[in-house]
């Protein structure tokens, strides 16, 4: 899975690598420690062809769900869900979108003879030439029960990351990884034209030599630690 990602970019310089049409959210901050139900950018191809950038909340609430409490529980959807399910298939159809990074975590278990339960050590996972990420992500729309069919009433707005199995990279830190569209495939998935069978071809892993990893201190385990000393790498890395 993919839960916890880094976003410290400026939106201005996130607009030009990702060349957006329209940015419709102010700058977010540098953020390196994105935790679920957080607001993040979002970028999407609008019904009049415009790449847009805005913010979704992390964390998809489908629009057939009952309780938007269905959220916590969805940061991420598997390639296998989005492909089976035809509930999803549809969000794959039209509601896709990708969630630019500068880079994610991972925990990998470790043995500790002396502990009662395994130990994870994070590492942090990067583009090998320092280029952003662009993850494939789905998003959708969702009107409590009792309020659908009212006017004025403005829908909640959330966003899943799609995970696939690991590169040989990742596969070394954990069994799935978040799928990371490379730049050639960018306009294709955004493209409400493509298809769900031609988008779900896009679902593989990104390129073990793409991409570098190391291990980080421990304190981004804990979501209420931030800034930029989390992605120091740990001495000898």
């Amino acid at each position: 899975m993919c839960g916890r990602y880094v976003s410290a970019t400026a939106a201005s310089k996130l607009a030009e690598e990702f060349h957006v049409d329209e940015v419709v959210v102010e700058d977010l901050g540098e953020r390196y420690n994105v935790a679920p139900t957080l607001d993040v950018y979002t970028i999407v191809t609008t019904n009049d062809g415009h790449r847009r950038m805005g913010s979704l909340r992390w964390g998809l609430v489908p629009g057939f769900a009952k309780d938007e409490k269905i959220g916590n529980r969805m940061i991420n959807l598997r390639t296998e869900t989005v492909t089976d399910k035809p509930a999803f298939r549809k969000l794959l159809e039209k509601r896709r979108c990708i969630v630019p990074a500068d880079g994610f975590y991972e925990w990998q278990a470790t043995v500790d003879p002396g502990a009662q339960k395994p130990a994870k050590q994070p590492f942090y996972i990067t583009s090998a030439d320092g280029s952003p990420l662009a993850f494939a992500a789905l998003w959708d729309r969702w009107t409590p029960p009792n309020l659908r069919g009212h006017e004025g009433v403005d829908p909640l707005r959330t966003v899943t990351l799609i995970t696939g199995e690991p590169n040989e990279l990742v596969a070394k830190i954990h069994n799935r990884m978040v799928v990371c569209l490379p730049e050639g495939k960018w306009d294709a998935w955004l493209d409400p034209g493509v298809g769900a069978e031609a988008a779900a071809a896009m679902l593989v892993p990104m390129p073990a030599d793409q991409m570098r990893a190391y291990p980080v201190v421990k304190l981004v385990s804990n979501v209420k630690n931030e800034g930029p000393e989390l992605l120091e790498p740990l001495p000898g890395h």
